[in-house]
């Protein structure tokens, strides 16, 4: 599949885009609005970097307050990709975050710690229907800050192209704190639409799971630009 034809919904995709964002979430903890940006670019043919920039407006029982929740730099490499049949083809990646907080952990925005992110995934694409099924697992332990974080996460992506110029995604994420011995898991729907070949408007539906869940309802709207 050419680059331009990948859906940035993937994150194992490969092409170039910016994509300006907003999500909302209210729990019993409080609520959060959460801006940011978030882009990629293929630096090599092998090797994809993201980023992201974050601003809350967070109101809880802790606190609340106004500010620069974190900046993340993620690098992607690809060491194999391929076909598995006629039917599906696959693409292997393993890569690092790096998660740098801004220090308004006292104003009740972030974890307080900055972190690293090792993970590992595969993309399984079927050529007739045009199914994307991507999952990933990533274990973030903090290296920083006022907080032990060690989490443990899985995450199954499924993106699904349907009529014309629209995609359904399905984002299922189940870590694993094993500080606090809970999973709050999430998951999130997302539904797109292509305006044209360089922009792309869709909308999230966000639900926390179970009884450890980190919120209760939420959701997003995004804009993104390809080029």
């Amino acid at each position: 599949m050419a680059n331009e034809q990948e859906n940035a919904s993937n994150p194992l995709s490969k092409g170039r885009n910016t994509d300006l964002r907003i999500q909302s979430i209210s729990g019993e903890g409080g609520d959060k609005t959460d801006y940011f940006l978030e882009g990629a670019f293929m630096a090599l043919d092998n090797l994809k970097i993201k980023y992201e920039l974050h601003y809350n407006d967070v109101s809880s029982v802790r606190n609340s307050g106004s500010g620069f929740e974190k900046a993340i730099l993620k690098g992607i490499y690809f060491p194999s990709e391929g076909r598995l049949n006629e039917t599906w083809a696959f693409r292997l990646a393993v890569g690092l975050d790096w998660i740098v907080e801004f220090d308004n952990f006292d104003n009740g925005i972030g974890v307080g710690a900055d972190q690293l992110g090792p993970f590992a995934g595969v993309a399984l694409s079927n050529s007739k229907t045009g199914l994307s099924l991507i999952p990933l697992i990533q274990h973030f332990a903090s290296y920083s800050g006022q907080t032990d974080v060690s989490q443990t996460a899985a995450r199954l992506i499924a993106l699904q192209p349907f009529a014309t110029d629209y995609w359904a995604k399905l984002d299922l994420k189940l870590p694993y704190d094993w500080n606090a011995g809970k999973w709050p898991a999430t998951a999130e729907l997302q539904i797109g639409y292509n305006i044209n070949e360089g922009t792309a408007l869709y909308g999230d539906l966000l639900v926390g799971i179970g009884s450890d869940r980190p919120f209760d309802t939420g959701f997003g709207l995004g804009l993104r630009f390809r080029y």
